[in-house]
């Protein structure tokens, strides 16, 4: 497959009501890119748990682009979707990530993982697909066929989401670690002044009274 003859990169979310036609819409995504219709890089039929974890059930992936689809763009997308940060991005309730991007941001609301998340319901089956196509025409048809609902983001946009993501998720543990040592700290530092101020009662009491005079 020479990707070069495709102009675009794009990450797919596709919705469906039965999981056969999940697993159809991935034959057709292999078949589409046998034609040389569209390059499809990594693609994976997931459910999304109760738990708000993102469940992969099956998968494909080309071997030149990092070894498979689990190392690839759809590897990483589920990782962060149903990863504590997929809760704030949205998970199973839709909430709007709050921790990404600025509140006053004005492209804050066009988050491409938000809509992702968004789109992957509890108990329902999802496609998501890396690909490259010139145009939206192939794979839109053959998912209509099957009842699918095509949510199309631009890839470079998802990925440089899914870095942000990441390095919220790492200065989230920072912080919490801090905040624990802190705590510990401020515990242990509690915990010898209330030793110190026992002992200080204890030994008042003790104390020989002055002798009058």
């Amino acid at each position: 497959m020479v990707e070069d003859e495709f102009s675009r990169e794009n990450v797919l979310a596709v919705s469906f009501s039965e999981h056969s036609s999940a697993y159809e819409a991935l034959s057709r995504l292999k078949e589409l890119d046998a034609r040389d219709e569209v390059s499809v890089r990594g693609a994976a039929v997931v459910v999304r748990e109760e738990d708000g974890k993102v469940v992969t059930k099956e998968q494909i992936g080309h071997e030149s682009w990092e070894g498979t689809v689990g190392g690839g763009l759809v590897g990483l997308l589920v990782g962060v979707l149903g990863g504590p940060v997929g809760v704030l991005i949205g998970g199973a309730t839709g909430v709007l990530v709050g921790s990404l991007f600025d509140e006053d941001d004005q492209d804050a609301t066009d988050s491409a993982l938000a809509d992702i998340s968004k789109s992957i319901r509890v108990g329902a089956p999802s496609l998501l697909a890396d690909v490259m196509e010139t145009n939206t025409v192939a794979i839109d048809a053959a998912m209509a066929k099957l009842g699918g609902t095509v949510l199309r983001r631009s890839g470079p946009d998802v990925r440089a989401e899914i870095a942000a993501a990441e390095e919220a998720q790492r200065e989230a543990k920072k912080k919490a670690r801090k905040e624990l040592r802190e705590a510990r700290t401020k515990k242990q530092k509690d915990e010898i002044d209330a030793k110190l101020d026992a002992l200080k009662t204890k030994l008042g009491r003790h104390k020989e009274p002055a002798a009058s005079s």
